[in-house]
């Protein structure tokens, strides 16, 4: 990877941008677009989308997702202590011990999630954490002493934890769902403006805002750009580290290439191209398959308007929803490059219909 693109891919993943509160993380991804694309557009709640040649009939978008899981404050405690709500999917199992940062309007206020110590639990009756059980401590002694720090209800919380390379071949962070496909779609506008690719059609580079809740990001701005189709990539579940049941969730690894997904959402003639693409420039890939949805931005898309040929691009990532996210570089490229190759693939007016 070229040092620029790695250095905005770590700037890019450390920097907090939680479900509802993307701005700061957004504004880091169009300034890297900026130069290669002709124009934008940031809708009502954030999502930001880069458009090469916005005068084109014909609409193609590439999306990720921009937000990260992370917490609200929901109750103080007379004595201090903080309790919480889950904003989006955050695992309350991984919580305990772990540093997190508090976002106030007086800046950022650090606490950790406490835990009794082993010495004075009756371990044979441990249960596990729950988002009842789990609390913050900031320090303070008083109700009053939290507020005075900034803290209210509905303030955001989010896990400090920063991007790592381990065993030089993954990156290891928080929130790689889904930065890293807002990090592989920007690399995707850069490849074609470097290599002076000139699509016949009209690019929508998507950035899209509150997945983890439900997709409504991507909902909002499908119905606002009205794409003919639509390459979403998002993260999926490397499967080959303990815990994992095989029978259920796939045989997918991380190293073994970008997973093209099958399932009723998924446009059967747009991901037979893609799949054709990945065969004729040599990128390795696996697949797996979905059943009534994807649970991803493809759904969102898909079932807009009139219905967009949709197709789904995944990354295979060990740990989700955990402060140690991890995938394969290699994986990284191949998705980017996949991605890249199929869009050169796509012409002016194609039409996707199983028949007509």
């Amino acid at each position: 990877m070229r040092s620029e693109s790695f250095d905005f891919l770590q700037k890019y993943l450390n920097n907090p941008s939680p479900t509802g509160f993307e701005k700061e993380g957004q504004k880091i991804w169009l300034d890297y677009i900026r130069p290669y694309i002709d124009e934008y557009f940031v809708d009502t709640y954030g999502t930001v989308v880069g458009v090469i040649n916005p005068e084109a009939k014909y609409k193609v978008v590439i999306e990720a997702h921009a937000d990260e899981i992370s917490y609200f404050v929901n109750f103080i405690t007379e004595s201090g202590f903080l309790y919480l709500r889950r904003n989006g999917g955050s695992d309350p199992l991984v919580a305990p011990s772990k540093r997190v940062n508090i976002h106030t309007d007086k800046g950022i206020v650090k606490a950790v999630f406490g835990w009794p110590a082993i010495h004075v639990r009756k371990v044979e009756q441990d249960k596990a954490p729950t988002i009842e059980t789990v609390f913050l401590d900031c320090g303070a002694s008083s109700k009053e002493e939290v507020e005075e720090m900034g803290i209210h209800v509905g303030s955001v919380v989010t896990f400090e934890d920063e991007f790592m390379v381990l065993n030089d071949k993954f990156y290891v962070g928080r929130a790689l769902d889904n930065r890293v496909g807002g990090f592989m779609i920007a690399e995707v506008a850069r490849m074609l403006k470097e290599n002076k690719k000139t699509l016949p059609y009209g690019l929508y580079i998507v950035n899209a805002v509150q997945e983890e809740i439900g997709l409504r990001g991507a909902e909002m701005v499908a119905h606002r750009i009205q794409p003919n189709v639509a390459i979403i990539t998002d993260v999926t579940h490397d499967t080959q580290s303990p815990m994992y049941e095989k029978k259920t969730s796939g045989d997918i690894f991380c190293g073994k290439g970008p997973v093209i997904t099958y399932g009723p959402a998924v446009q059967n003639n747009l991901r037979d191209l893609i799949i054709r693409t990945a065969q004729e420039t040599g990128i390795p890939f696996q697949r797996a398959a979905a059943t009534r949805a994807t649970g991803t931005d493809t759904d969102a898309f898909a079932y807009s308007g009139a219905g967009v040929a949709s197709a789904l691009i995944s990354l295979p990532l060990k740990y989700m929803h955990t402060t140690v996210e991890t995938v394969h570089q290699d994986d990284v490229q191949s998705v980017t490059q996949l991605i890249y190759e199929t869009l050169l693939r796509i012409e002016d007016g194609h039409d996707f219909r199983y028949f007509n």
